[in-house]
């Protein structure tokens, strides 16, 4: 081992928030050193949201080409190929590794690959892959640990060898029978893929509804979407044995609310929530606290209950989004520098990236219902947006919260092609303190999705002072009164 290097700023873990922190700092000249196990850029464009989203697309390719007859193109004999899905996807991959290596590579900045382990207080120890190590003794560090897949406890499953979704990008064949443990957001995405690619695909959710954190509305549509797609879900199941090992040949045993099944196929996928890369890393040799669930602890600073220590992303508990995770770096920078800056009311979107889209900000029917808060909720289905029209894409709806006492946007939720682009207006007039009247009255391009923002909002119900204002009004009429008018002030 080398001697032990006193160095102001040390990251353990190179993912969105580690990196641009890390990037941040050098360009300040200040001298930082990151510490990444494996992934150079961090999980997103290695082995989650790039690739994902490549793998996706690809999928979308399959499917307009299997229905291009309905679009007026004959196309005969196409295949999938799961190896050119593949070397698509390793593609992009190489161009996203080189451009961050190229960003690391700046003055005051030095990125080891290497394990690292804490051994005292803001003391790392990178254990190089080549062999021996490097110690680093930080006046401040910075955890970006990420999360991983989890592999719940069920009886063979483990020895399954069971794909999560970084063995599932990589696939270079088309499994005959993808089953999917799982049916929140990664899974609904993969599932509705492979069965785009070819696979018969059959998604087993614990839970009474897919996509458990959404309206029951959305989770039904959902539903709906896949059912016409042809993929079978099981909801209110339990996987009690899994027997055999996936690539081969797998059989579940699950119990239902309709009694207990056999469900055999070829493949299993799990994508049954994410585990904080936190324990047997010496974190409680460094005075770093979790909490219950594996978490760093950290207050609404992202400061760790360490003196000069913060975590960052996923493994401080922040919603588990890349565009969190940068949001995370930024108010850490902040406070570096003397800006006061929280992760406290955050508005925060998201997009689950099935088709199509599922996209939400803000508040939903179910969390204003328990929080009992009194909505006006705007509704409409895509097929009275003419885009949707145009592009043969009418499967979902638009939704809109708004505050029963005036005019203030509380919430969106989008089942639609293209919903994360649309979803982007919303939060910016939502961020802005626009009333709703100011995308109602917007004149918004023809035909684009955006513009059923102008069909949503024509149809809102009047809010409660103006129904008040009607009942009155009503009353004072039934009672021989008169509307007063310019022409006549006194009648």
């Amino acid at each position: 081992m080398n001697e032990t290097v006193h160095i102001e700023n040390a990251v353990l873990g190179g993912g969105e928030a580690g990196k641009y922190l890390a990037w941040d700092l050098a360009q300040q000249g200040r001298p930082v050193v990151v510490i990444e196990r494996a992934l150079i850029g961090g999980s997103c464009p290695n082995i989650a949201c790039l690739p994902s989203k490549n793998v996706i697309r690809s999928a979308k390719v399959a499917d307009l080409v299997s229905r291009a007859a309905s679009y007026g193109v004959r196309i005969e004999g196409a295949t999938v190929d799961m190896k050119g899905v593949r070397q698509r996807k390793r593609e992009m991959v190489d161009g996203m590794i080189a451009i961050h290596r190229h960003k690391f590579a700046i003055p005051h900045l030095e990125f080891l690959l290497a394990e690292g382990l804490l051994v005292g207080p803001r003391t790392v120890e990178a254990r190089l892959p080549e062999g021996g190590s490097r110690r680093f003794v930080a006046d401040r560090l910075f955890l970006n640990l990420g999360t991983r897949a989890t592999i719940p406890s069920v009886p063979g499953l483990a020895d399954a060898e069971p794909l999560t979704h970084v063995e599932a990008l990589e696939l270079d064949r088309l499994p005959s029978h993808l089953i999917v443990l799982g049916g929140g957001y990664v899974g609904v995405e993969f599932a509705q893929a492979f069965r785009r690619f070819g696979s018969q695909v059959t998604v087993l959710e614990f839970g009474t509804q897919l996509l458990g954190r959404e309206d029951p509305d959305v989770a039904t549509a959902v539903l709906k979407i896949f059912e016409e797609d042809g993929i079978d879900v099981v909801l209110g199941a339990e996987t009690q044995v899994v027997e055999g090992r996936s690539g081969e040949a797998v059989r579940l045993r699950v119990k239902t609310q309709a009694g207990n099944r056999t469900i055999e196929g070829s493949d299993i996928l799990v994508a049954a929530g994410r585990t904080p890369n936190t324990r047997e890393i010496g974190l409680e040799q460094a005075g770093i606290e979790l909490d219950a669930r594996g978490f760093v602890k950290v207050d609404d600073r992202l400061q760790a209950t360490a003196a000069g220590v913060w975590a960052m992303g996923e493994c401080a508990g922040s919603p588990q989004f890349t565009h969190v995770a940068f949001d995370d770096f930024r108010v850490v920078r902040d406070n570096l520098a003397g800006n006061a800056r929280s992760t406290r009311d955050r508005l925060i979107p998201y997009c689950a990236f099935i088709d199509p889209e599922l996209a939400r900000v803000g508040l939903d029917e179910t969390s204003a219902q328990q929080q009992r808060i009194a909505i006006r909720v705007a509704r409409i289905p895509m097929t009275s947006v003419l885009r949707a029209r145009a592009i043969g894409e009418t499967r979902g709806f638009m939704k809109m919260l708004l505050d029963v006492d005036g005019d203030r946007i509380l919430g969106f939720t989008m089942l639609g092609a293209d919903a994360g682009e649309v979803l982007a207006v919303v939060q910016t007039a939502m961020l802005a303190g626009l009333p709703y009247t100011g995308l109602r009255d917007a004149i918004l391009t023809h035909p684009t999705m955006a513009e059923g923002l102008n069909v949503l909002l024509a149809s809102v119900p009047p809010d409660a002072s103006a129904r008040m204002a009607a009942r009155a009004l009503a009353r004072w009429e039934g009672e021989g009164g008169r509307v007063q008018t310019a022409k006549n002030p006194k009648a």
